[in-house]
């Protein structure tokens, strides 16, 4: 349903007048995990008490998960004339109201993690509940949480606009670029000569990353496997 939880958010007109936005469903098998019992006397009778969570080592019981993610890119340090203040209603034109009544958990996160020393110059509204820290690709994050689930919540107002404002005017100057971040571009044209280039940049200072590339491409483009060509710190990488 889309009248309840964060599905709310998912409101076609906004969605897809993004800078970018992805879909994707995942499924997989994982090893079931069951519980292991035993019996305890207590009082002249005998109660089974469970123990501990085994997962199945030779993975004979198998379950699926599945599991479906939304992406969306919003620019909105461009199209809000170079300020970089944002909020829920501003990026999907709607706001939280509750949560689903179906799920066990249900968050939002927000990144304030500070650089160069801005922290104090940041304001979330509503004043997240709890913060979480986390170690992204080797840099420090720390995330605002809002648990829609948490009935002081909505105690006070009847959504949730999480709102990202600086407290004085910033300059126009480009945002920070990611230590793990990629750039495509298109050249030349027609089968013979067009190509797709994409850069994958590392900056950090000693630490490598495994990255999964995954290139989404019009159906009507024909691709030619043997002409990949893979180039590490100037040296030719043949595929396998």
């Amino acid at each position: 349903s889309l009248q309840a939880g964060l599905a709310v958010l998912l409101k076609a007109e906004r969605l897809f007048h993004s800078s970018y936005h992805s879909q994707a469903v995942h499924i997989r098998p994982i090893c079931r995990v069951t519980r292991r019992f035993a019996k305890l006397p207590c009082g002249g009778f005998t109660v089974a008490a469970s123990l501990s969570l085994v997962q199945d080592a030779s993975c004979l019981a198998v379950s699926w998960e599945l599991r479906q993610t939304l992406t969306v890119v919003f620019d909105t340090f461009s199209s809000g004339q170079g300020k970089k203040d944002w909020s829920l209603f501003k990026m999907f034109s709607r706001t939280l109201t509750d949560a689903c009544p179906l799920a066990s958990q249900s968050k939002v996160y927000v990144d304030i993690s500070p650089k160069n020393k801005e922290k104090e110059l940041l304001e979330v509204t509503p004043p997240p509940a709890s913060v979480y820290e986390a170690i992204v690709q080797g840099d420090k994050r720390t995330y605002a949480v809002y648990d829609l689930l948490s009935p002081s919540l909505f105690n006070t107002s009847r959504s949730l606009n999480v709102q990202l404002k600086w407290k004085r005017p910033q300059d126009s100057s480009e945002l920070p670029i990611p230590i793990l971040h990629a750039q495509r571009y298109v050249s030349g044209y027609g089968l013979q000569t067009g190509e797709i280039s994409t850069l994958i940049y590392n900056t950090h200072p000693y630490r490598a990353f495994p990255v999964i590339l995954l290139e989404t491409v019009p159906w009507y483009l024909r691709l030619y496997v043997h002409t990949l060509t893979i180039i590490t710190k100037g040296k030719e990488n043949k595929p396998s």
